[in-house]
């Protein structure tokens, strides 16, 4: 795991009521994903979604006023169950890519209690790059986000 940077990470932890099986389940599979990745009434593509190393990871997401959000990436790690590592500094294959929003995202999911400890740890290249992300609405559109994990995940059949 990496270390956190104050000045250039920003960093969610939070319970989940969801059991860990479901939320990895939410988090898994493409379908399951664009239910709850952006925050409603945005909605979202899932155009690439291949979960291992490598692997391509593209959404975009689309607000009710026309606003468009896409961010094509790569998943760096993945320990099923456990984590998930992706960036948007990359397109599949190890591919360079030169983002709008420069990040790699650390998720962790444990098991605590009868839910999961839930932590989303994002890293930028510069204090400037956190900054931009913490001022677009980092904590608000990422929090929301994870409230609809919780409840897509809750909603799942155990798996």
């Amino acid at each position: 795991m990496a270390e956190a940077n104050e000045e250039l990470d920003l960093i969610i932890s939070r319970l989940l009521r969801a059991p860990r099986s479901r939320v990895w389940q939410a988090w898994a599979d493409p379908e399951h994903l664009k239910q709850w990745w952006c925050p409603k009434p945005w909605t979202t593509e899932v155009r690439a979604f291949d979960l291992k190393a490598g692997g391509a990871f593209h959404t975009t997401m689309r607000g009710p006023d026309g606003g468009v959000s896409d961010t094509p990436g790569s998943f760096l790690h993945i320990l099923p169950m456990e984590r998930v590592v992706f960036t948007s500094l990359m397109t599949g294959g190890w591919r360079p890519a030169t983002p709008w929003m420069p990040f790699t995202a650390i998720i962790s999911m444990e098991d605590e209690g009868e839910g999961t400890r839930y932590t989303a740890h994002v890293m930028h290249k510069d204090k400037a790059g956190r900054d931009s992300h913490e001022e677009m609405g980092f904590f608000d559109g990422w929090n929301s986000c994870i409230t609809q994990l919780d409840d897509y995940a809750l909603s799942l059949a155990a798996a």
